[in-house]
């Protein structure tokens, strides 16, 4: 801590979230007294009254203030299989796009590497125009098969049928293994 009572710059204090989520509550709940109270509305004013000494405990406790706010996400994650398929195909393109930056400058120097470098980026723009609509199917079957789609035909839906009905069938069998465990597993077949 400095003087002025801010952390110094690279300071070796590292806070957890749960204590940067409780020093969040902190301010905000000193924020709103602040704002309440009608003598402290400017900084440099104390709002104690008079005196401008301040207790030594007071000025010994330090304030951590969040590196940042948590805020919900607005959308929702990528699913995995596009989000690979999305990395993949920025990088196919950053590298189709240097491809083609090269065999220009090689073009403009008039190097024999030029002829080479013309057909690579021509290839190099057929996979990366692959690339792109390789995330767009991905997506497209993602949410056919696990997203909500609104559709009778969807497979989603008679996917999720599916795993409803296993897991209905799993607590029946659960409930009987459990009912033959309570009975004493005598290996009765029947109440009689």
């Amino acid at each position: 801590m400095r003087a002025s009572g801010l952390p110094a710059v690279g300071s070796d204090t590292v806070t957890g979230t749960v204590e940067r989520r409780v020093a969040h509550e902190d301010s905000d709940a000193a924020r709103r007294t602040a704002r309440q109270g009608p003598e402290a509305l400017d900084r440099d004013i104390p709002a104690s009254g008079g005196g401008t000494a301040e207790s030594p405990a007071a000025q010994e406790q330090p304030h951590y203030r969040p590196l940042w706010i948590e805020e919900s996400a607005r959308r929702r994650r990528m699913p995995d299989p596009v989000r690979t398929a999305a990395v993949r195909a920025v990088l196919i393109i950053a590298l189709t796009l240097i491809q083609a930056m090269v065999a220009f400058l090689c073009t403009l120097a008039g190097s024999w590497l030029a002829f080479p470098m013309v057909i690579s980026s021509v290839t190099s723009t057929v996979v990366a125009t692959w690339a792109a609509l390789d995330v767009w199917v991905t997506r497209q079957v993602w949410n056919q098969r696990n997203g909500v789609v609104s559709a009778p035909s969807s497979t989603a839906r008679s996917l999720r049928r599916e795993r409803r009905r296993a897991r209905r069938q799993a607590r029946a069998a659960e409930r009987a293994q459990e009912r033959i465990r309570r009975q004493g597993g005598t290996g009765q077949l029947s109440h009689s």
